[in-house]
């Protein structure tokens, strides 16, 4: 029998990471570096991203604004310049505003879903038309959130949670236009995980704290490594009859 852990490698493989220079993003680049994958690492903080590319394998790094309509063509120019081939890309770039909805205004609204929403779409449209072009199959992975299956209630967050929730629907729909090309389009819907955007509300004070342990299963908030599995396994040929779905990893906050 073949080694059942090789399917998991990415091998050869060039993977585009948004929102690499910091938090959940550099574990992502780090853990498809571990994998065997070349990497195109994009973010606003080009300093930080240039230091985490000189210590993978093969890693670029490109200043992407993702409010701005020149982001998605620059991590395509880099992934080509690069490697020459773009294989899976990891919409991981958000922000999340916390405002009571009431007290909102509409440009702020439009600004989240600009970045949370609108880019990863026009990223994924671009990385499509290049793989679809040259007849090469690949794979998209959306970092959704528990907040695009639930409402955030007391978090005021209507902004991400609206921006997570088409996330999801999107991965839906690219999936089912896709598939015939062999392009495969799946998410992950992470649950609390401290992080730069989570650390001040949701870890570095006791009602925080008591909020995550009160709403999860598993009493806890997750920890870095735990979202490994789940995303070599999407970004992976481990899961080639896998496209559409979206994983939750919460603690079982999502069943409750």
């Amino acid at each position: 029998m073949e080694d059942p852990l090789a399917s998991f490698r990415l091998d050869g493989k060039v993977v585009i990471v948004t929102g690499a220079s910091s938090g959940l993003g550099e574990r992502f680049a780090r853990v498809c570096d571990a994998a065997g994958a070349q990497l195109v690492l994009a973010a606003r903080r080009l300093e930080r991203l240039e230091t985490l590319a000189e210590s993978l394998s093969a890693a670029v790094a490109v200043r992407a604004d993702f409010s701005t309509d020149e982001a998605a063509p620059a991590c395509i120019d880099a992934a080509l310049s690069a490697f020459g081939a773009i294989d899976v890309v990891v919409n991981n770039a958000g922000i999340n505003r916390i405002v009571p909805a009431h007290e909102d205004d509409v440009a702020g609204f439009r600004h989240e879903l600009q970045i949370d929403l609108a880019a990863p779409y026009d990223l994924s449209i671009r990385a499509a038309r290049w793989m679809i072009e040259h007849e090469r199959p690949g794979t998209m992975v959306n970092i959704a959130s528990v907040l695009g299956a639930v409402g955030g209630g007391p978090l005021n967050v209507a902004g991400y949670a609206a921006a997570k929730g088409g996330m999801i629907n999107l991965t839906r729909d690219l999936a089912s236009q896709w598939a015939r090309y062999g392009i495969r389009v799946n998410g992950i819907g992470p649950g609390w995980f401290e992080s730069e955007m989570t650390s001040d509300a949701m870890f570095d004070n006791d009602r925080g704290r008591a909020f995550v342990e009160r709403g999860s299963p598993m009493r806890r908030g997750g920890r870095a490594h735990e979202l490994d599995g789940a995303l070599l396994f999407l970004a992976s040929d481990a899961s080639s009859f896998v496209t559409g779905q979206t994983i939750f990893v919460d603690g079982g906050w999502t069943i409750t």
